[in-house]
């Protein structure tokens, strides 16, 4: 039996890994406006959740599996388990949802909304005009994790520990927002008659 020929295989590999990414996108797409649009804050966070998985694809595709793992581990893991419990703590309902807590909330959402839009528009042209990135193959010559790790721990050592501190200071606020007051006491007024 001959051997099957090298483009065959790669031909097969290559169509494999694109309907792996088609699925994922579109399970991405339907999972984010899911997120966005649904009624339900728990099921909204669940939507999340699929959205993480998806995105854990897409690195696996592009041969980072360690940054799949931890995708899956901490976000759709830790960090989700702690959303979740922040939501069911705080018993958010449908009622809370709609009302405005901040004076001039959507036209604020409208505004940072397009200033959002014009940096994506903005990021997206430049990656169709401007040079290529170059030295992505010597940073990770050692491997996808060596490359990060020296990478985080280097470079973006400031924004990495700002960051710990930041998820620090919101678990502190999630405990300060979730502990029950006990209901105010009233005091009998004096009678001096």
């Amino acid at each position: 039996m001959p051997a099957p020929r090298a483009g065959l295989t790669e031909r097969r590999e290559g169509s494999v890994e694109k309907a792996v990414f088609i699925i994922a996108s579109i399970g991405s797409v339907l999972s984010a406006v899911w997120m966005v649009f649904g009624e339900n804050t728990v099921h909204s966070a669940l939507a999340l959740v699929a959205n993480f998985f998806t995105l854990a694809v897409f690195y696996i595709l592009l041969e980072a599996h360690f940054l799949a793992a931890v995708q899956i581990i901490v976000y759709a893991g830790a960090i989700m388990v702690l959303f979740l419990f922040v939501i069911m703590l705080l018993g958010v309902d449908r009622r809370d949802q709609y009302r405005e807590t901040i004076p001039f909330q959507f036209p604020l959402a409208v505004l940072f909304s397009a200033g959002l839009l014009g940096v994506l528009i903005y990021t997206i042209r430049a990656a169709f005009t401007k040079t290529p990135f170059t030295g992505l193959a010597q940073a990770n010559a050692s491997g996808n994790t060596q490359g990060l790790g020296r990478l985080l721990f280097t470079h973006y050592l400031f924004p990495f520990e700002v960051t710990s501190l930041l998820l620090i200071v919101a678990a502190i606020g999630a405990m300060v927002i979730g502990k029950r007051r006990p209901p105010a006491e009233t005091q009998p007024e004096d009678e001096d008659a």
